[in-house]
């Protein structure tokens, strides 16, 4: 009952007039900056984040947090027509949205990815109004052996997400371990695989690297095919919307994927990315069906949306409940909360009420705008599928090296993006799928991290990875799903050789 009425007085805060209109100016700005490659909402926020300062504290959060979540939605727009990640957390939408829209089933896939974004927001929404404190205290159980864990967990998990062979998954996920360590060693001090080229001792970006796989390689793809018309030729609208099957399909990995998001976005340092990449590999693990992903799932599609906005969501809990930015995102917002005289810990939640929960049931109030914005539009993002690809080509060629030079502001990023393109380009002829890539070069450098800081307090003594208890069941679990896949994948081998 505190809750619901903590609850009712915090929609009484976003409903007054000023707060709807930043609620609706964050959201319209974060999809459209959202929908620009390579931008992201970091950016986005650092844009909207000046005006910020002459805002009432509630009103200059509730702008900054639409921002935040609806750049993650508008990324998804660009990952479903053209296979260019609006964010980095929208490339595992491109594993199914992009062949959905070659299919002919943009809309479908853009209406799910809306329905799929409001679910998971909603659900986030929830975690963080009733479980704030608890996911805090949860948050601050977790050391350097359960992070590291639950990372190897994921990384685990993301061999599952390659079509075919699982020995192809994991050499992918290695490969993109290997990427991850490039750069300075952030311990020693010392450069790792950087071949004395000064532009690499900061690593490789992750704008970078799925841009290049996903966006250039399959653009290469589609030139080396000859394709020289538009996705469709005729728009029909009554295929927008999804049908009774695929309704029902969505259902359980929005919960699903809304579950899984909301516990990585409790967690310092995990995020988006990491929710929707282990989202989709848990989804592709229980699914019966598991052949049709990356080949146009619309599962594929709302279980990593219902991940990325749910984790959106609860990314503020350990943000303003302890005083720990999660991402950099989340570091912007503790420094716009601090220029208005607040400091985000345990006490906020007392001192600052009506703030924490006006934020809360602003979510509500921007999750219901974003569809009231983005459901109509499909129309005018399906109709972009039509422009002639001699057209089209030039244009995603020109947007993928503006994302990538406004990164870090160099022309090496552009050239180095090319070659990732021919890379990814290479690995879709032999049949070796980037997604695995992508998540083990996102969680490799975290998972390295967690374990150097796990040795230094344990004094170099590897068996405390399963001597304390929550890494110990995780690790277990992790084996025993490399020794389900592996056992799985040799008993197919057999069955194929019988057969023939």
């Amino acid at each position: 009952m505190d809750i619901l009425a903590n609850f009712g007085d915090g929609l009484l805060v976003a409903l007054q007039p000023q707060n709807l209109l930043y609620c609706f100016i964050g959201v319209f700005l974060g999809t459209f900056i959202g929908v620009l490659p390579g931008i992201g909402s970091m950016a986005a926020i650092s844009m909207i984040l000046p005006l910020s300062f002459y805002l009432e504290p509630t009103s200059a959060l509730v702008m900054i947090a639409g921002v935040y979540y609806g750049a993650e939605y508008g990324g998804s727009i660009a990952s479903i027509l053209m296979n260019i990640p609006g964010t980095p957390s929208s490339s595992i939408t491109c594993i199914d949205g992009y062949p959905m829209a070659r299919d002919g089933r943009a809309g479908i896939a853009l209406f799910a990815s809306a329905i799929a974004s409001f679910g998971g927001g909603m659900i986030g929404m929830v975690v963080m109004a009733v479980l704030a404190p608890a996911l805090a205290s949860l948050a601050l159980n977790f050391g350097p052996t359960e992070y590291f864990a639950v990372i190897l967990l994921g990384l685990v998990a993301a061999s599952a997400v390659s079509n075919g062979s699982p020995v192809k998954g994991v050499a992918m996920v290695v490969a993109g371990l290997m990427l991850g360590t490039v750069g300075v060693d952030i311990t020693t001090g010392a450069e790792r695989f950087t071949m004395g080229v000064p532009e690499l001792r900061d690593g490789v970006s992750l704008v970078i690297v799925a841009m290049g796989l996903f966006g250039v390689g399959e653009l290469i793809v589609s030139i080396k095919a000859n394709a020289t018309g538009a996705h469709q030729n005729k728009i029909d609208y009554k295929q927008f919307y999804p049908s009774r099957a695929e309704w029902k399909a969505m259902f359980s990995p929005i919960l699903r994927g809304g579950g899984i998001g909301s516990f990585f976005g409790a967690l310092p340092g995990t995020g988006q990315t990491v929710a929707s990449a282990v989202a989709y590999a848990v989804e592709k693990k229980v699914s019966r069906s598991a052949a049709r992903f990356g080949k146009g799932a619309i599962e594929g599609v709302a279980v990593p949306e219902s991940a990325n906005n749910s984790a959106t969501q609860t990314a503020f809990i350990p943000t303003l409940t302890l005083g720990v930015p999660g991402s950099a995102s989340m570091a912007l917002v503790i420094g716009a909360l601090m220029i208005h005289g607040i400091t985000p810990g345990p006490r906020l939640l007392v001192e600052h009420a009506d703030l924490f929960w006006g934020l809360v049931a602003s979510f509500l109030i921007g999750n219901v705008l974003l569809l009231v914005l983005n459901i109509p539009m499909i129309g005018l993002w399906v109709r972009l599928l039509q422009i002639p690809y001699k057209y089209m080509y030039p244009t995603i060629i020109v947007l993928i090296c503006m994302g990538v030079y406004s990164v870090n502001n160099n022309v090496f990023d552009i050239w180095l993006t090319l070659v990732f393109g021919w890379a990814g380009y290479l690995m879709r002829l032999f049949r070796f799928e980037p997604a695995p890539l992508l998540i083990g070069f996102v969680l490799g450098p975290m998972m390295e991290e967690q374990l150097r800081r796990a040795m230094l307090l344990s004094r170099g003594d590897p068996t405390v990875f399963v001597t304390r208890p929550i890494s110990g069941v995780l690790i277990a679990v992790t084996i025993g799903l490399l020794i389900y896949t592996f056992a799985t994948a040799l008993r197919a081998r057999r069955r194929a050789r019988a057969a023939a």
